[in-house]
This record gives C-alpha cells, sequence and structure tokens, in this order.
C-alpha cells in the first residue's frame, strides 16, 4: 500500500489516518491532555479569517490566518460571558492558545439554517426576537471590556449599498425599486447602544433540520455594541416580513422596523455582491429570493 503523502500549503500537515491534517491540530489538543484520543478529524470549514477542523465530532479547533494574540484572547473571554447570558446555546470555550490564534470549542448541534428549505418564519422570528430582547438588556457594562462600538452612520451605509449595487446582477424588476431606495434619505431616528450579536443572519443559526429547534447560535466576531434594528434587519433579509412581525413582536418594540428594513436593503446587497464575488451560489440564491420582499413595498 502506497503511504498517503502531506500536502503542503504554506503549513505544515501530518497524516492522520491517510489524511492530511494540519498538525497544529494535533499538537494543541496534546498540549491541553495528553490523554485525549485523537478518533477523528475532518476539516469543517476555511473563510477568510479563520480555518476549522473538527474533532472527534465534539470539539472545534479553530487557527486564524493571521494569528494576533490580543484578539484571540479577546473573543475567548468574549464567548465565556455570552455563555453567561445567552439563553440559547453558542460556542462554549475549553482553551484557547492565544499566540497561535487558536480557539478550541464545543461543537454544538444541527446544521446551518443557511440553505435549508422550508423554515418556518414566525416561530423562528419568534424565537429571536425574544432573543434579541435578552441579549440587548445586558448592561453595556458587562460586554465593554469584549466589544468595541459598531457606529457606522446610516448615509455610510447606504453610500456603501451604492456602490456595491450592480445593476446587471439584479433581475430586471427589482433594479428601479432598488436605485429608488439608493436615491432617498436614510432613517433619520436612532437609539442607544446595545449589546448584539451584530451579525445573526441564518449563516450563523443552528436548528435541528426536523423540529426547527435552534440549537445554537454561532460567530460572536462581529458582537458589538451597535445599532438594536441591525439584527431584526439581517432576520428581516433572510426570513421574511411575517419573521420580522413576529420578532418585533416578541421583542416589544416596533419602532425599530423601519431602520430594520433599511439595514435589510443594505446587506442584501452585499450579500450579492459577496456571493458574486466567491462563487457560493447559497448566498447568490438567499439574496436574489429576499429582493421579492425587500424591494416590493413590503
Amino acid at each position: 500500500m502506497t503511504k498517503a503523502r502531506p500536502v503542503r500549503t504554506g503549513r505544515a500537515f501530518a497524516v492522520f489516518r491517510g489524511l492530511p491534517v494540519d498538525e497544529r491540530v494535533v499538537e494543541v489538543l496534546a498540549s491541553w491532555s495528553p490523554s485525549y484520543r485523537v478518533d477523528r478529524v475532518a476539516l469543517l470549514g476555511a473563510g477568510q479569517d479563520n480555518v476549522a477542523w473538527e474533532v472527534n465530532g465534539e470539539l472545534v479547533v479553530r487557527f486564524a490566518k493571521a494569528p494576533d494574540p490580543v484578539e484571540t484572547d479577546r473573543e475567548a473571554r468574549l464567548l465565556a460571558k455570552v455563555a453567561e447570558v445567552s439563553p440559547l446555546p453558542v460556542p462554549t470555550p475549553v482553551f484557547s492558545v492565544p499566540e497561535s490564534g487558536c480557539l478550541v470549542y464545543r461543537k454544538l448541534p444541527g446544521s446551518p439554517l443557511l440553505g435549508l428549505s422550508g423554515p418556518p418564519a414566525v416561530p423562528l422570528g419568534a424565537v429571536f426576537g425574544g432573543y434579541l430582547a435578552a441579549l440587548h438588556a445586558v448592561p453595556v457594562e458587562r460586554m465593554a471590556d469584549v466589544v468595541g462600538v459598531d457606529d457606522d452612520p446610516l448615509p455610510q451605509w447606504l453610500s456603501e449599498a451604492a456602490e456595491l449595487y450592480a445593476p446587471d446582477t439584479i433581475p430586471p424588476v427589482h433594479r428601479g425599486p432598488v436605485e429608488s431606495f439608493l436615491s432617498a434619505a436614510p432613517p433619520l431616528t436612532r437609539s442607544a447602544k446595545v449589546f448584539s450579536h451584530n451579525d445573526l443572519g441564518v449563516e450563523h443559526v443552528l436548528v435541528d433540520a426536523r423540529s426547527w429547534t435552534v440549537t445554537g447560535v454561532i460567530d460572536w466576531t462581529d458582537a458589538a455594541l451597535c445599532d438594536p434594528a441591525y439584527d431584526f434587519g439581517l432576520l428581516y433579509r433572510d426570513l421574511g416580513p411575517a419573521a420580522l412581525d413576529a420578532a418585533l413582536a416578541a421583542y416589544g418594540n416596533d419602532s425599530l422596523r423601519e431602520r430594520a428594513v433599511f439595514y435589510g436593503r443594505c446587506t442584501v446587497l452585499e450579500d450579492l455582491a459577496y456571493a458574486l464575488d466567491t462563487g457560493k451560489a447559497v448566498y447568490a440564491d438567499k439574496s436574489l429570493t429576499a429582493l421579492n420582499w425587500l424591494f416590493s413595498g413590503r
């Protein structure tokens, strides 16, 4: 039998059961617990900033592509604090190696809501309206040492959305409404900043695909003190108007609606540009579908 060769792409790799595995995964786990037995390792995913490996179906070992010890330490402390206040499951840090840009946390069950067909918008909207109410009630001083302030003015959001707008990527029926939105003034009302996930799209929600029970909220990298309407905008973008109605009803404050709609419209253009730039069809599909309610007058 021919021995498997490790693949090298600028990182050191080891061979584990015939497959190339980043040897840092084995090293950090051995340093944490020499007796921990590694039976299964699989590449979980790689994004612009991180690469993650699943170990034994129970741990996620994530490395930053450009390690920043201060940032890794901050994120580990953030996740620990979020676990204390989140009514829904979140990744729980097991340990970190800041100098290597490494975080290790428990893998949550469930499948990403992104790409699943037929999600029940009203029940999910109600769950996330209550969830955001709980997060937004956390005193900002409790989280101020682990998150920053995300306070870009709404005219800047609109300007950046206009820069991303490419008419030939938008179905003709939606071009007029999109261009009218981009030429109109943004909402004027703002409110006090709250602690929030700040990127609560369907790609960061895990669910049981049979019961639609939410099993986790992941990727807290962008968590911040921010406009409370922002995450509602992402729910509106990804799950539609019925989800927004249910979310705001559960939250108990309909005054966020105008800004939520604004953020939903801006971010769908951002998501569509990202999809076309990266070739990720699932993002393109969800964005084109969302245009039907984002720019229909509802």
